[in-house]
């Protein structure tokens, strides 16, 4: 039995859901609170157990969560037990890698829709396998390809050693791990040089393109010296158009149901990877154009004349990001944008950044840090630390009262953005919204 503690993290829901399709037998723990990522393990009928140390049974591969040390019972029993395999996800995952090719998605920003994406590309195309951040694991036997999402962070990827590496985008994020900007970036760059094929880098990228690679690269983007190049790119509420060209060679024009540059980006990754495993255009034209997204990132809502979005936006550039697709997407709507900072150390590095691409919302809103937030040492904020920097802004707080303030509004989007659970404060404006239309 494979045996996970912390079973309700994303990567580790993602991988006992890929086990459990190939066949074995799979169990976990984690806190008794309900987190939405638990609801794929649920329909698996993969048991949940409270934390208990008793848990443990001799022949069980117990796998632990990244985070989890010899302080959780479990961890503990089965590194005490002579008859358990212990490992943590990461050198778990990274074996596992060996037994597929391998796609790595990598990048500070949009690796998970890019390996959702890729996924519902190749899925029809050969068997394949996939493990997504937003808790998604898929597997069928005889696999050809396991598509991955991997995580810079605490160079948590650094197990890796993927046939393809993809890196999106690199700017500096988890401040609290990497202090500087050079170790952030050099943490890519090693992942990187550690691909069996190829590493595949967005060329237009200030950082990227100058970094000491040591593997044949291939980079795609919009400008000329990209080995995959779109062209004639034609970008509002309709969607995307461009043609692509492989080097200097039209390979062909794609026309989908996407929305802003960024997510331009992540869809000419995904083709140069369709590319370099010789799918024709048509194919990847034909497939794309019915993704239809993944979990908390713009997951859209719709009640009266309002839209409601929920997205995992993080950092200042998602949160510009998401700003910016929903003026294409919806242009004669106001955006109403409610964000919950996560990390205090990220808040404090870049408030004056959040409050910057906040201001660019018509009504701007802040939650505080959930009272679940990671406390770190030396650092005693509170969401003042952001909202000093834009006086027109409003804190609430996740109750009916706050709710049906945020209700008020008409004909608008609303963008509930964080990786905590503000979604729940979401459904409270629905809610008070059809309470006011009674």
């Amino acid at each position: 039995m494979y045996y996970f503690v912390g079973i309700k993290g994303s990567g580790m829901a993602s991988l006992a859901e890929i086990l459990h399709d190939l066949g074995y037998e799979v169990a976990g723990s984690d806190i008794d609170q309900y987190i939405f990522i638990e609801d794929e393990l649920k329909k698996r009928h993969i048991p949940i157990y409270s934390w208990n140390k008793d848990n443990i049974k001799d022949g069980m591969h117990v796998i632990t969560g990244n985070d989890f040390d010899r302080s959780n019972p479990e961890v503990a029993a089965a590194q005490d037990n002579p008859n358990v395999i212990c490992q943590n996800y990461c050198e778990f995952l990274g074996d596992f890698f060996n037994n597929f090719i391998s796609i790595g998605i990598a990048g500070t920003h949009g690796k998970t829709t890019t390996t959702g994406m890729c996924y519902h590309l190749f899925k029809d195309y050969d068997k394949t396998n996939v493990l997504i951040g937003d808790g998604t694991g898929y597997a069928v036997k005889d696999a050809k390809y396991f598509i991955s999402e991997v995580d810079e962070f605490r160079n948590h990827f650094k197990h890796y050693y993927n046939d393809y590496a993809l890196i999106n985008n690199v700017e500096w994020d988890h401040v609290d791990y990497y202090k500087t900007f050079d170790s952030y970036k050099q943490a890519f760059e090693d992942y990187g040089n550690r691909a069996k094929k190829k590493i595949v880098i967005w060329g237009d990228d200030p950082y990227l393109p100058h970094m000491n690679w040591t593997k044949p690269v291939i980079k795609f983007g919009l400008k000329d010296g990209n080995d995959i190049q779109a062209r004639n790119v034609i970008n509002n509420e309709k969607g995307l158009a461009f043609d692509v060209y492989a080097h200097g060679e039209l390979f062909g024009h794609f026309v989908l149901p996407f929305y802003g540059i960024h997510t331009l980006y992540d869809t000419l990754a995904v083709i140069t990877l369709g590319y370099l495993e010789g799918m024709d255009a048509k194919f990847i034209q034909e497939h794309l154009a019915t993704f239809q997204g993944v979990k908390r990132r713009y997951t859209v809502k719709t009640y009266g004349d309002c839209v409601f979005v929920d997205d995992y936006a993080h950092h200042p550039t998602a949160i510009k990001y998401v700003i910016d697709e929903t003026r294409i997407r919806y242009p004669g709507k106001k955006i109403v944008a409610v964000y919950q900072p996560d990390r205090f150390s990220r808040a404090l590095r870049f408030a004056k950044r959040f409050a910057q691409v906040m201001d660019t919302a018509d009504y701007p809103y802040f939650v505080d840090f959930p009272a679940n937030a990671h406390k770190e040492p030396g650092i005693d904020i509170d969401v003042t630390e952001i909202t000093q920097y834009i006086p027109r802004a409003k804190v609430v707080k996740e109750n009916a009262e706050d709710a049906a303030k945020l209700a008020q509004y008409d004909n608008a989007v609303f963008l509930f953005m964080s990786p905590k659970d503000i979604y729940k404060l979401e459904d409270l404006v629905i809610e008070a919204k059809k309470k006011a239309d009674k």
